[in-house]
């Protein structure tokens, strides 16, 4: 979409319907049931870990990694048939499904079995956020569209908030196996009543404007769009690219500490499981509550001015959080850390609503689904797949080292996380770099006045030195030393348990992932080589 298109739509501002503000809440009410169900994991963490004996590592591939692999290829699925179907009831069915799931996590005994179940979780929460930014967009017209997604994703907040105060209050009461199974029978309930209530709208139905009329928003919205031309789309236009890795890599911090916080101040800090479910979900709520609303409805003036607001918002906050992120690891009491937390989630919450707004505003109506499916899949594998996973295997490595240093046990665990959440700080930076990309990126288009594509070549760069530097770390023993594949461990496959068989088949997907990035890259670098940037 050009930049005289979305001028167009601000000078005819279209009139917003009482029932779209009552759809917007009630969408917000599901996803917050979405991320209630998620931060209870979290939540529950140590309290699992000393039932079933689970390392960090174990529960951050959980939590982290493998819920992200199959939420986001269940993600991309769901948008191809959102974009063609009736969205509420995808939307309906998935919030049954993580429901269920979600009940069953709080009767499983074993690893594989607690595995099974998170797994499913994460399918039925893939068919949640997609078909409602589809929805959304159907119900507010592009001007107020910032604001619109920022109140619907206070679910974020607000689902965090209630997972950390329910689950921290209900461990504490009823144990975490009924907290699981609680939470997961009132969200069957949830999704029903919304089936019942919410209307589909008509595609396209507020993308009328000066330059478009309703006959050719309804066309827009109703043309049939390829998944496959949807992804390159993504491949093909360096802003859509950037502000997916942007996004990804601005969930990889934000994951990294919802999915840690509750250990670090239970493990490292002293804070009490009560105390937890007061100040910690209470900071949850107003901070990040607060920032997403904010960055909502700023970047919605901002972007009136120039749309380079959509990168450079996120981009100043991710810079001014920076410094309050080590202070908070390293402050000495959980009080002064949870007042300094403050400050880092209500500043690194604030990339999501204009991440949205401009993937939203910038592709076809018959695309918003699937586009919004693929913006949530680069931000889950590398946000959710790689924070809370990144965070588990150094805190154990860590933690191992303080234990050979004459630690015990407790006192190791707890300095092995604290140095995990350490390394977590130089990532706000690699975000802002990647942000700043992006705020170039939309400069070119606004520049061109027209959209701009390369062909693929910067993302054949970036899989090109994510593929070969990964190779290289597994070689040089950060993954399997000195060998492409343990061929020992797959000699073992069939004898050994449950727990090891997963860690040998993720092995060779991990060694064949690099590969395909490695090899794929490469192509689309050379071939990007042999055009110029064009705009169109």
């Amino acid at each position: 979409m050009s930049e005289a298109a979305t001028a167009g739509a601000a000078d005819a501002p279209q009139r917003i319907k009482p029932y779209a503000w009552f759809v917007l809440g009630m969408l917000c009410f599901i996803y917050i049931f979405n991320f209630l169900d998620r931060q209870l994991m979290s939540i529950l963490i140590e309290s699992i870990k000393r039932d079933t004996g689970f390392t960090d590592s174990q529960m951050g591939m959980m939590t982290g990694f493998y819920f992200a692999l199959f939420y986001t290829v269940f993600g991309v699925i769901v948008g191809a048939i959102a974009d063609r179907t009736s969205r509420k009831y995808i939307l309906g069915v998935g919030a049954i499904l993580w429901s269920i799931f979600t009940a069953l996590c709080g009767m499983a005994q074993t690893y594989p079995q607690m595995l099974a179940a998170r797994v499913g979780v994460g399918v039925g929460e893939a068919a949640g956020a997609p078909p409602s930014y589809s929805i959304i967009s159907d119900y507010f017209p592009p001007e107020k569209r910032g604001l619109a997604l920022a109140l619907f994703s206070l679910g974020v907040p607000f689902g965090q908030a209630l997972g950390a105060a329910f689950g921290a209050q209900m461990d504490a009461t009823i144990g975490w196996r009924n907290a699981f199974i609680y939470i997961g029978i009132a969200g069957v309930f949830a999704a029903v009543l919304m089936m019942i209530v919410v209307r589909e709208p008509k595609r396209g139905a507020m993308d009328s404007n000066a330059n478009v009329t309703a006959a050719q928003a309804f066309a827009n919205a109703s043309e049939k769009v390829s998944f496959t031309s949807t992804i390159w789309e993504f491949v093909n236009r360096p802003m859509l690219l950037w502000a997916a890795l942007a996004c990804g890599l601005c969930s990889f911090v934000g994951y990294c500490a919802l999915g840690w916080n509750a250990s670090f101040l239970i493990r490292v800090k002293g804070i009490t499981r009560e105390e937890l479910a007061i100040w910690y979900a209470g900071m949850l709520a107003v901070s990040m509550g607060l920032g997403t609303w904010f960055s909502g409805a700023i970047v919605d003036w901002l972007a009136k001015r120039s749309r380079v607001w959509y990168a450079l918002l996120p981009a100043i906050a991710f810079t001014i959080a920076t410094p309050f992120w080590f202070a908070y690891v390293w402050a000495p009491t959980w009080e002064m850390s949870v007042a300094i937390l403050a400050l880092p989630t209500f500043f690194t919450i604030m990339y999501l609503a204009p991440a949205l707004a401009i993937v939203q505003n910038s592709v076809k109506p018959s695309q918003r689904t699937m586009s919004g499916a693929i913006l949530l899949m680069v931000l889950n594998i590398i946000g959710l797949g790689g924070g809370p996973t990144m965070v588990g295997f150094l805190s154990d490595i860590f933690g191992k080292q303080a234990a050979a240093n004459g630690l015990d046990a407790a006192a190791a665990g707890a300095q092995g996380l604290q140095i995990a959440f350490y390394w977590v700080t130089p990532f706000y930076l690699v975000a802002v770099a990647f942000l700043f990309l992006q705020a170039s990126a939309i400069r070119r288009e606004i520049k061109a006045g027209a959209i701009v594509r390369d062909g693929g070549f910067r993302l054949g760069m970036v899989l090109s030195v994510v593929g070969l530097v990964g190779l290289y770390l597994r070689f040089q023993g950060l993954g399997l030393p000195g060998t492409f594949l343990n061929v020992d461990r797959l000699a073992q496959f069939g004898t050994q348990e449950l727990t090891g068989q997963i860690d040998t088949v993720m092995d060779v997907f991990f060694s064949v992932t690099l590969t395909f990035f490695a090899v794929w890259g490469l192509y689309l670098f050379g071939k990007g080589l042999t055009r110029k940037t064009t705009a169109a």
